[in-house]
């Protein structure tokens, strides 16, 4: 990831780690949480004063969000507000430690958890989040390291010509790198090249309806919406590839009202966990998506009716988990409490006709021989067009897991005819505990050539890196869409010289070449010994 160049960027962040920890947050999903919210308020303040002067600027019509009074929620006609001028970070970061404490309790964070309105995602999500930073000194030393932190970002965008939304997406990113285990239900993040990767694959574009059923903290919803924005700047300016080879923006001065109004409609994703649907919200909002549609659902129980609806669906569902069967929604046919098949099935019912879904699934999918497996593959091949198949090495998931993966992408409604299979080899990042960026981009942007580019007729060499294989073949095989199971390997017949031949070299290498043979001892009397044992 970027932040990797900026050093100083990620002391600061691990210092904030640190105060956290000593300060009694040592929950990592917990301390994400409470830090999130503080750089909520930090960036709320920032955006809404840049707003103002830039409708002075354009004398466009704006109304700030410190506008007025704000009364706490059930308050009676009577109850005293407060000016909402007095919630903004730059008033109350300069309390005292015990008064500002008081303050963002009792009034900030209630204003936050109200700030889209009663019918928004963001506030019907926020009605049970709490803030729970328990000291005065632990809120006044988060305040000031985040200040700091926001002068960092501010000077690498003014030095280092990354938008300054996007070094924030990147400090964002790394906090939530440091949720380091898997959590329940087998969640955990997908490496933001590998999204990356999975979007150009896919190409959504504006006013496509995109999903995510698994959704976490929103990194394919993000990935989609950088992308969509990338391809409106690339139409005016040239944008350089970032570390991955892939061209990526979150800010565009093509981002009229009405194009974010079709970007926040756009995206859905969904998530049983609540703490996650807010971190979601947070992020995307806080790379620049004002009201982004994020719902706390389980996607694969009976009280989820939506079908036939999306244009693009981008997942990396839980692997590991089990349901109760007694609560799996009727319309999946496929017999089986399996989350990693249950999903495939809801992605593709999810698809309308013609929609298209790249997802993560375990290896094991491609090859399983119970009749849950085999038939998850059928419906994909014989009821959709399988497009490519993408097998990851085992390291794309540490450290949160070692997991051998693959993306399937299928579209709804077309046909199979033949399958593109790629074994990915190098994802451009070690793969290891560490996964430190190696130079170049591995294999990513082989991937993204070869599969636009590809074609039935001339990609048949099956001793290659990838191929075709025609639909008869895999049914032959049992749908199996394991890349070993069609990959050819090449054995070169290696040809020996003569033992005597290497003999008489090896002699001469002792003697000299031309030279006469006359001493015999040593080395060179057990080579002369063997040489007339073999004569």
């Amino acid at each position: 990831m970027l932040l990797q160049q900026h050093s100083g960027l990620k002391n600061k962040i691990n210092e904030l780690w640190d105060k956290f920890w000593s300060g009694g947050i040592s929950n990592p999903l917990t301390a994400i949480e409470q830090i999130t919210y503080l750089l909520f308020m930090k960036r709320l303040d920032e955006l809404d004063l840049k707003r103002i002067n830039d409708a002075e600027f354009t004398k466009e019509a704006y109304t700030s969000k410190f506008e007025g009074v704000f009364k706490l929620p059930g308050s009676r006609p009577e109850d005293a507000g407060i000016d909402k001028q007095a919630l903004r970070w730059s008033h109350f970061k300069r309390l005292e430690a015990e008064v500002m404490l008081t303050h963002v309790q009792t009034w900030v964070f209630p204003f936050l958890k109200e700030l889209n309105g009663g019918e928004s995602p963001f506030t019907h999500h926020m009605k049970n989040a709490v803030f729970i930073i328990p000291k005065p000194s632990l809120l006044v030393e988060a305040v000031k390291i985040i200040d700091e932190i926001f002068t960092e970002m501010e000077n690498d965008a003014l030095h280092g010509g990354q938008a300054f939304q996007d070094i924030q997406g990147d400090v964002y990113e790394y906090l939530l790198s440091e949720i380091a285990t898997a959590g329940k239900n087998g969640q955990f993040r997908t490496p933001r090249h590998i999204i990356k990767l999975m979007a150009d694959l896919v190409q959504p574009q504006l006013g496509q309806k995109v999903a995510d059923p698994a959704c976490g903290t929103g990194g394919f919803l993000l990935g989609a919406y950088q992308y969509m924005v990338s391809q409106l700047d690339k139409k005016r300016e040239r944008l350089e590839p970032d570390e991955d080879g892939f061209v990526r923006s979150s800010v565009s001065g093509l981002l009229t009202e009405e194009i974010r109004s079709i970007l926040s409609q756009s995206l859905h994703g969904y998530d049983i966990d609540v703490t996650m649907v807010r971190l979601g919200l947070m992020n995307l909002m806080m790379h620049g998506l004002e009201e982004p549609q994020i719902h706390y659902q389980d996607t694969l129980s009976k009280g989820f009716h939506q079908e036939d609806f999306y244009d693009v669906v981008m997942a990396n569902p839980p692997f590991t988990g089990s349901i109760d069967k007694s609560d799996i929604n009727e319309n999946l046919s496929l017999n089986t409490t399996k989350t990693e098949l249950l999903f495939v099935e809801r992605i593709f019912r999810l698809l309308r006709q013609g929609g298209t879904a790249a997802i993560v699934v375990p290896q094991g999918v491609l090859f399983g021989s119970n009749k849950a497996f085999v038939a998850a593959r059928q419906m994909i091949i014989e009821e959709a067009e399988l497009k490519a198949v993408i097998t990851l090495p085992s390291g794309v998931f540490k450290p949160y897991a070692g997991v051998s993966t693959a993306i399937l992408i299928f579209t709804r409604g077309g046909e199979t005819e033949q399958v593109w299979f790629y074994e990915m080899q190098s994802d451009g990042y070690s793969l290891d505990d560490k996964r430190s960026k190696l130079d170049g981009y591995g294999d990513l942007q082989d991937i993204v050539t070869r599969y636009h580019q590809r074609n039935p007729e001339t990609d048949t060499d099956l001793s290659q890196r990838c191929f075709y294989v025609p639909k008869a073949k895999i049914k032959e095989e049992g749908y199996d869409l394991s890349f070993s199971r069609y990959k050819e390997e090449i054995y070169e017949e290696i040809v020996y010289d003569d033992p005597q031949v290497i003999l008489k070299r090896l002699i001469a290498l002792e003697v000299g070449e031309g030279a006469e043979v006359m001493a015999t001892g040593g080395i060179l009397k057990r080579l002369l010994e063997l040489e007339e044992m073999l004569g």
